[in-house]
């Protein structure tokens, strides 16, 4: 069977129905008389080509049964993950998913933070060893879900009318899309993922454009929600599977622009930190950690400045090697230059936002360049600026046509 993942999804695919052919039941054969043995008198050679065939012909009735689609074999699973245990296997073009993301492609109707709460307690087993969050899944493997119940609502039928309006909405955001691939300009303020309190999300917005066979668009990555700009969808499993490496390799290019408080002494330079999480799920920031702290992960940026406002605000440009929660946000801060608008990083007592400029976050990803799933060239996509930062902007004379020196920076 298949959750799906991320990323999310296609159900589990039924086992191919079939009977042995060729042999007959026991009730099929003729029934032995009692007695001594008569010896067998030869048939004419004629009467054994005649008969000969009907011994060797197959029934009609057990041709194989038609193989089911995807949405019925999702319906199937679904159904099934409610009555008792299940072992899914993993297919190949599930390989190199996390767990968590193939449950949601399995699965489609639990929620995420459902799904979570079955890995963290350890109820999912993966060739029967218990299973990681993190985990990722290999072709063939064998993954055990216990028997659930469904305590979440089912999806309630969507009208045709409100999935248009969806549709609509994705497409004027648009950036850069064809059929394996779709690039949004994500707005400020809207969440990529559902979470507490949260129920207008990219996530949700994807299932208005599921296919013919049940396939939704996944995510390949993720941006904060108050970061606006690019990001990245796959619209296969196949593109979900080859892009997800090329941002673990490293080999995708990002861009990040963002309005400072202050100007860096050092225009051009690193960051390099190990960060750490710290506090509730729903209030969660990140801390510079020391290396060999519990849960800390080094984190690299590179930085340049761009263009600066009177010494009280600089235009920054940031290319992050890792891709660690809320890095830029806490790289900036942790050199002494908040991004403006930040209220979990902004730490800088009586500093006074300028007139004119919004109290939002002034981060945007700008531009992302990445390998295109199917032929390797590159897809070089850049973000316009979202109306709050085009406004700073103007206020501060900054020309966007200006040299980036970002460009320049080293990739690990």
């Amino acid at each position: 069977m298949r959750k799906s993942g991320s990323g999310q999804k296609d159900g589990a695919r039924g086992g191919r129905a079939g009977s042995r052919q060729g042999f007959r039941s026991r009730e099929d054969r003729p029934a032995r008389k009692s007695g001594p043995a008569k010896p067998r008198a030869a048939k004419p050679a004629a009467a054994k080509a005649r008969t000969a065939p009907s011994l060797r012909a197959k029934p009609a009735a057990v041709e194989a049964a038609p193989k089911p689609t995807k949405a019925q074999a999702r319906a199937e699973a679904q159904e099934t993950l409610a009555t008792g245990v299940q072992t899914l296997v993993v297919e190949p073009d599930e390989a190199d998913m996390r767990v968590d993301r193939f449950l949601v492609a399995r699965f489609p109707q639990l929620a995420f933070t459902h799904i979570q709460r079955i890995v963290r307690k350890g109820e999912l087993r993966i060739d029967g060893k218990r299973a990681q969050p993190n985990e990722r899944l290999q072709a063939g493997q064998k993954v055990r879900v216990p028997p659930l119940k469904l305590d979440q609502p089912r999806p309630v039928a969507r009208s045709a009318a409100k999935e248009q309006d969806e549709r609509d909405f994705l497409k004027s955001i648009t950036l850069y899309e064809d059929k394996d691939v779709l690039i949004i300009n994500k707005p400020m303020g809207l969440a990529v993922q559902g979470g507490s309190g949260t129920t207008r999300h990219v996530d949700g917005l994807l299932e208005s454009m599921r296919d013919a066979e049940g396939q939704k668009p996944r995510l390949v990555h993720r941006l904060d929600k108050d970061t606006a700009g690019c990001l990245v969808i796959a619209k296969t499993r196949f593109a979900a599977s080859t892009m997800a490496k090329s941002f673990r390799s490293r080999t995708t290019r990002k861009i990040y622009w963002a309005l400072v408080a202050g100007v860096p002494r050092v225009r051009q330079g690193r960051i390099s930190t190990y960060l750490a999480k710290e506090g509730d799920e729903g209030d969660a920031r990140m801390r510079v950690a020391q290396h060999g702290d519990e849960g800390a992960s080094h984190a690299l940026t590179y930085y340049a400045v761009i263009d600066t406002a009177a010494q009280k605000l600089a235009w920054m440009s940031l290319k992050p090697v890792t891709g660690r929660t809320h890095q830029l946000r806490a790289h900036t801060a942790h050199i002494g230059h908040p991004i403006v608008g930040d209220p979990k990083y902004f730490d800088i007592e009586n500093w006074e936002l300028p007139g004119g400029i919004q109290n939002k976050l002034h981060l945007l990803a700008r531009r992302i360049v990445i390998a295109h799933p199917r032929t390797g060239k590159p897809i070089d996509v850049t973000a316009p600026l979202p109306p709050h930062i085009q406004q700073s902007f103007n206020l501060l004379g900054f020309d966007v046509s200006r040299y980036d020196p970002i460009v320049d920076a080293p990739e690990e």
